[in-house]
């Protein structure tokens, strides 16, 4: 963990100067994507893992039937050898180790859980997942993740997501249009599926966060340096990268449709709290003994909490901010580095409370809570249509409680723009902010106990 006393963090304003150096580092540029766009072939040492997985998906690039359709992924992994060797050959070259990475996350994602996705098929629920990887795949994801930084499970960032995208034209670069998913599980290699939106969607929020990360750290270094000009001048650059963000992540409900999320949601379960996985997953040739992760999950992102962070919202002390605490861990090692410096920098100078010392500011920091709040409203409004409405399954991809755990952090910022409105008798530029607030903590309530006493929650 770097100092947290530190009064900079090393952020980067261009690409890394070593091609092979880590692939995810927090940026100016680029935010929390990967400072250089992934890698989507596989060399020839690792040509039967690229054939394996480009016939895997329930639905393949030409259009066919792939292995998980038929059931048939689990004999064809048995044909797959070792290919650790190689892989400590290549060590050095970081980039490919997360695309192996991402590459054996998938194959071990849809081998442990192709017995859910055929029972679900035969309308019996999601039954039980494979409890033992095969060596084949549990050594080399074990040293491709120990290399990359990651734990050996799919992530979000550097597997499901924000390592799982290619340009069909280089020459146009991160625009929606051009995006293409390098991997998927049922229909996402067609870019006009709804698989293929849920990520994408993803990426494309993300691409607009390197002027998130540059208002916040403006911000912190504003308030250590009393400048209170330069101070909503980052604040200000934070309010308008989140509505951007907050733009793009609308558009999810276009180019993913709510009905047909659970057919490929089988496959991105964790172990951890999954009814799917009673006992754990034994991963031979690593571990005797069972292992947990959890699942991809859209909150391992690292945009809202940065946004946590700086603006230092109090999250409740519940056993679900527990789980918050927990998603930490999921995410790449320099993105979590930089979260906790924000955290750390944050309480230090007191932003929060030098926001507070004028309306002007205290206008600023109050859009900017207006912002995560309809990040999360606009979460949990997915969770309500996509999951909700959909499946009783209690339990998220990422093993928390699917009816309370977003409503724990959504909650913890409508009380905080309460208490932030309520220091003024009027913040200039927030007309309208609070009367929005007080309707959906209303509407949160009510909605929070509809569904628990519906699931007996």
């Amino acid at each position: 963990m770097l100092a947290a006393a530190a009064e900079t963090f090393p952020i980067l304003h261009s690409a890394p100067a070593d091609p092979f150096s880590t692939t995810f580092l927090v940026s100016t540029t680029r935010g929390f994507l990967p400072h250089t766009d992934p890698i989507f072939v596989l060399p020839s040492a690792f040509e039967q893992l690229e054939s394996l997985l480009q016939r895997m998906p329930i639905k393949t690039k030409d259009g066919s039937a792939g292995l998980l359709a038929t059931g048939s992924l689990g004999d064809a992994v048995k044909r797959l050898p070792d290919l650790t060797e190689q892989i400590e050959l290549v060590k050095a070259d970081l980039p490919l180790m997360n695309a192996l990475y991402r590459d054996y996350s998938f194959l071990a994602s849809a081998y442990l859980l192709e017995p859910c996705h055929m029972s679900l098929l035969r309308g019996e629920g999601y039954g039980l997942a494979r409890s033992v990887l095969p060596a084949n795949i549990a050594r080399p994801i074990a040293k491709v993740a120990k290399l990359a930084g990651f734990k050996p499970f799919m992530e979000y960032a550097g597997s499901y997501a924000l390592y799982n995208y290619r340009l069909a034209d280089p020459a146009k670069g991160l625009e929606y249009s051009n995006l293409r998913l390098i991997r998927a599980f049922e229909h996402g290699l067609d870019p006009s599926s709804s698989e293929a939106g849920f990520v994408l969607v993803h990426v494309d929020m993300v691409q607009n966060s390197g002027p998130l990360v540059a208002g916040a750290t403006a911000a912190v270094a504003a308030v250590a340096s009393n400048s209170r000009s330069a101070f909503e001048q980052g604040m200000g650059e934070v309010v308008t990268a989140l509505t951007k963000i907050n733009g793009v992540m609308n558009t999810m409900w276009s180019r993913s449709k709510p009905g047909d999320y659970n057919s490929f949601r089988t496959f991105i379960f964790g172990i951890t709290s999954q009814s799917m996985f009673p006992h754990g997953v034994v991963y031979q040739g690593v571990s005797d003994e069972p292992m947990s992760f959890r699942g991809e999950s859209g909150a391992n992102d690292s945009m809202i909490p940065l946004m946590d962070n700086l603006l230092a919202i109090p999250m409740p002390s519940t056993p679900l901010t527990d789980i918050l605490t927990d998603f930490r861990s999921y995410r790449p090692g320099n993105h979590r580095e930089f979260l906790e410096w924000v955290q750390a920098r944050s309480a230090a100078v007191d932003l929060r409370g030098y926001a507070m010392q004028a309306p002007s500011s205290a206008a600023l920091y109050l859009k900017a809570l207006d912002q995560v709040r309809d990040f999360r409203w606009r979460h949990w409004c997915f969770t309500r249509e996509y999951i909700l409405k959909k499946t009783a399954h209690p339990v998220a991809t990422g093993g928390s409680p699917i009816v309370t755990w977003l409503p724990n952090q959504l909650q913890a910022v409508l009380d905080l723009m309460v208490d932030v409105a309520g220091r003024f008798e009027q913040l200039p530029g927030c007309e309208g902010i609070m009367d929005l607030v007080v309707l959906q903590q209303a509407t949160l309530r009510k909605e929070v106990r509809k569904y628990c006493e519906e699931r007996r929650v």
